[in-house]
């Protein structure tokens, strides 16, 4: 027998936080790390955000949960606002990023079987995507290394190179359904998809009868300065999947769709036990408070540019180590010419929290709190980190 009675599938970091404070994390020996993971950009607004602590523990006092046989007051709310601020005519809630995924693959396949063509399954996806660690969204993504071992990939879905136009044209056939894409690729090292590329996915979704989805899990709810990265384009998709920052530390995700993407999910097609419960209701109501508070998004777009040019400064000064800097609004991510593992564990010695992601690229995702204070001491602990790493330093 091993000596942890976990599942040893995560290589964890040898911390343990008793406390958050903004963007801050607490160990027990009251160490203070600067934390710009925020749980994988989950804690959108830090830790401890007194909104969202109000939030839960006035309706932790109340009620936790009763199931969808019953009318749930604080689903309804925030539907109605996440339809409000979105293309989105109808919202399905989920507990994570997958649910909302398989929510948003089911909902496609059924739209297309509801319009006389059953014989539309297929999802057409791209290289270097992350959609989660179902069995279907692992498919989806594509990635060998979350494929194996697990038995015949789920089929259904068509892999093409990211970005690749002319490969997904090539792709389509009588058997497609729907083109699932990130409009900004975290997982797969912060590749921002160009407007004019999700432009044409969308043309090439109404010439074909095809229903295009977007996979908002990391990048949406503020993330890149907007609500939802979409926004950036001026194209709008017929299903997405949010998640992550939604819930601000506590699981919520969603499936936003239009009524007509929506046609098929019909009472006892699907569902869920814990999706849109109380508890999980009353916070997204209190993050959704704060996020389309009058200037916080433009807030989050000016410190954006501060963070990001700091970083563009560190990769100049440090070309050995650092490639490039990448990214958009507060989805951030710094190329490595060192191995990423490095970079992070420098970070960490620094008392600073980041994530690796594919690419050789190392994320920033503070909360979208993050005070100019704290991004001039993160650059700064970014700069010490890759002073250490340099090549001249590492000689001496």
């Amino acid at each position: 027998m091993s000596g942890s009675a976990l599942y040893e599938t995560f290589s964890r970091a040898p911390l343990a936080f008793e406390r958050g404070e903004g963007c801050w994390l607490i160990d027990g020996k009251g160490e203070r790390y600067l934390d710009f993971a925020a749980g994988i950009a989950v804690n959108s607004l830090g830790h401890s955000h007194p909104a969202l602590v109000s939030a839960l523990t006035e309706q932790a006092g109340k009620l936790w949960h009763v199931s969808n046989l019953y009318e749930i007051p604080g689903q309804s709310r925030l539907a109605e606002r996440l339809v409000a601020n979105s293309f989105a005519d109808k919202v399905f809630f989920t507990n994570s990023g997958a649910e909302a995924l398989e929510c948003a693959i089911k909902t496609a396949r059924r739209y297309q079987y509801v319009s006389g063509h059953p014989e539309r399954f297929r999802t057409i996806t791209f290289e270097g995507a992350f959609h989660g660690r179902t069995l279907a969204t692992i498919a989806a993504g594509g990635q060998a290394k979350y494929l194996e071992g697990f038995g015949p990939k789920v089929e259904g879905f068509d892999q093409v190179p990211f970005g690749d136009i002319e490969a997904v044209e090539k792709a389509i056939t009588p058997e497609t359904a729907a083109i699932l894409i990130e409009p900004v690729q975290g997982e797969g090292g912060i590749r921002e998809v160009p407007a004019q590329t999700l432009r044409r996915l969308r043309e090439l979704c109404d010439e074909n009868g095809l229903l295009l989805i977007f996979d908002e899990v990391q990048c949406g709810v503020g993330r890149t300065g907007k609500l939802f990265a979409y926004e950036w384009s001026g194209v709008a998709p017929d299903l997405m999947a949010i998640a992550k920052g939604i819930g601000g530390g506590f699981p919520v995700g969603a499936c936003l769709a239009t009524d007509e993407a929506a046609k098929g999910m019909t009472p006892g097609v699907h569902g869920t036990t814990f999706g849109g419960n109380p508890l999980a209701m009353a916070v997204g109501n209190a993050v959704l408070d704060v996020v389309l508070a009058d200037g916080f998004l433009d807030e989050v777009k000016r410190k954006a540019l501060l963070l990001k040019q700091g970083l563009a400064g560190v990769a100049d000064e440090f070309p050995d180590v650092i490639e490039e800097a990448r990214g958009t609004g507060l989805l951030l991510g710094v190329k490595c010419r060192v191995q990423n593992t490095k970079m992070q564990a420098g970070l960490r010695d620094e008392k600073m929290l980041s994530v690796t992601a594919g690419d050789n690229v190392v994320r920033l995702l503070p909360p979208l709190t993050v005070s100019d204070e704290e991004i001039r001491d993160a650059l700064g602990r970014i700069r010490d980190a890759a002073s250490r790493l340099s090549t001249p330093a590492a000689a001496e």
